[in-house]
């Protein structure tokens, strides 16, 4: 089987690196990634997870489990990227800003434990997009076997699926800060609502992938375009209400749909 074949390659990747430091977020491709390098190289292989003030608590929750079906160690990177001023101020490089200070994290955690090899779930899908963080990432030696061993998107999915991985379908996530357009400060209050938001959101319509966008306080919520209505007078209701109380002052409904990085063309 193909998939198989290639998940080999992936596996034998790790099979001249005596240790390895994995960037591991709570999405299917770094948990595939991780997976490869444990059956490789063992307890060789750590598992590293920034826990910082953009990554929701689901997402680290998803991390956690990932580690534990694999079996690989795990290490949370515990720092806030909101003292970062070129973070912050939220302009068209702010992915740029948080990586490479990610990037000097995870290097420094590889001197202490001896590590050359820092690795992350970078596919061949994301090289088509606008994603300045993998240049940083890049620029700080972090290398990316999915891409070097020709894994796409829908590939990563097939093989965690296959080998048993739970987030094989999980919905593509980003950090929180995406939420908020280009141009306008990314907070703590603004993070806080966003979160809060989104798990409202999804326990009152069951929806897996959502995005409340706050623009200026105003919460514009994403899901795919074929379950937009869901959002049935009473629902919206129910949802406005909520939202209103956790800080933001009105409720829309894309009626476009779910499109990654659609508020990023806005720069105010």
């Amino acid at each position: 089987m193909l998939i198989m074949a290639k998940l080999d390659d992936l596996i034998d990747w790790f099979g001249n690196k005596n240790k390895v430091i994995i960037a591991l977020s709570g999405g299917v491709d770094s948990a595939l990634v991780a997976y490869a390098a444990f059956q490789k190289l063992g307890h060789s292989a750590i598992a590293v997870t920034a826990d910082y003030k953009t990554l929701s608590k689901e997402e680290l929750e998803t991390a956690k489990q990932i580690c534990s079906e694999i079996g690989i160690r795990q290490i949370l990177l515990d720092y806030d990227e909101l003292q970062n001023e070129e973070f912050v101020k939220n302009a068209s490089d702010r992915c740029f800003h948080c990586r490479m200070e990610l990037g000097d994290h995870l290097i420094t955690l590889a001197n202490e434990h001896d590590v050359k090899f820092i690795v992350d779930g970078t596919n061949l899908d994301d090289l088509g997009d606008y994603r300045p963080g993998i240049e940083a990432l890049k620029r700080n030696g972090i290398r990316s076997p999915l891409v070097e061993t020709n894994f796409t998107k829908n590939e990563i999915r097939r093989t965690a699926k296959l080998i048993g991985l739970s987030v094989y379908d999980k919905p593509s996530n980003s950090c929180l800060a995406s939420r908020i357009p280009w141009g306008q400060r990314v907070t703590t209050e603004k993070l806080t609502r966003i979160e809060l938001g989104e798990t409202i959101v999804k326990q009152i319509t069951n929806l897996k992938q959502v995005r409340v966008r706050d623009l200026d306080g105003i919460a514009k919520i994403e899901v795919d375009k074929d379950r937009i209505s869901v959002f049935e007078d009473n629902i919206l209701a129910e949802i406005t209400n909520k939202l209103k109380l956790i800080g933001f002052l009105s409720v829309q409904i894309d009626s476009e749909g779910y499109r990654p990085g659609k508020i990023n063309v806005i720069t105010d």
